[in-house]
């Protein structure tokens, strides 16, 4: 059995995460797709529900042994990725998968899934908005955030390779936005 896949993506702070969690609390049939990575759990991270927690060394095993719909080295020995296992662990049980991924990740599983994913690219309303928002997270030291946002002007260039773009700069909107768009993918 197989069914859809929304995809997600955005650069760090921009609120596609917030926009997941939210979608997966509609009544749509969706299930997180959870990724894997290679970096270290932060505080309050649980394996197998936040990420499944690799390790470098058993990432790029997994990368060897074809494991992966798409990965991507998003900074030096921090790899994160989609395992093919978890498409068909949520399809098996009659679901839709919805992903909250990196725009090079979500981009390619696009071009393996085409017609059944939808690509929705979150953009934040300016890069001094972003800024902002990373810095009030709290997770990050500032050359990670000073990372991110170099990164973000990077990744904002392929926006224009996603099905949909939603500007998140109010959350109530961009809320009501995410779901219209996903009620009308699944009902086609």
């Amino acid at each position: 059995m197989s069914g859809k896949l929304l995809i997600f993506s955005a650069p760090s702070g921009a609120g596609k995460t917030t926009i997941v969690k939210h979608l997966i609390e509609q009544n749509f049939n969706l299930e997180f797709s959870i990724s894997a990575c290679s970096r270290p759990k932060r505080v309050g991270e649980v394996d197998k529900f936040d990420y499944y927690f690799l390790g470098v060394d058993e990432f790029k095993q997994s990368i060897n042994s074809n494991k992966f719909i798409e990965w991507e080295e998003v900074y030096k020995d921090q790899f994160y990725g989609t395992l093919k296992s978890e498409v068909d662990r949520i399809w098996d049980k009659g679901n839709n998968a919805i992903f909250d991924v990196d725009v090079k990740g979500g981009i390619n599983i696009k071009k393996q899934y085409g017609d059944k994913a939808l690509a929705v690219f979150v953009m934040p309303p300016s890069i001094e908005e972003l800024k902002k928002r990373l810095l009030l997270r709290s997770t990050d030291s500032i050359e990670n955030i000073d990372k991110r946002i170099e990164k973000a002007e990077y990744e904002i260039s392929f926006a224009d390779k996603f099905d949909k773009i939603i500007v998140n700069d109010d959350l109530d909107t961009t809320l009501a936005k995410a779901k219209k768009i996903v009620e009308e993918f699944l009902d086609n």
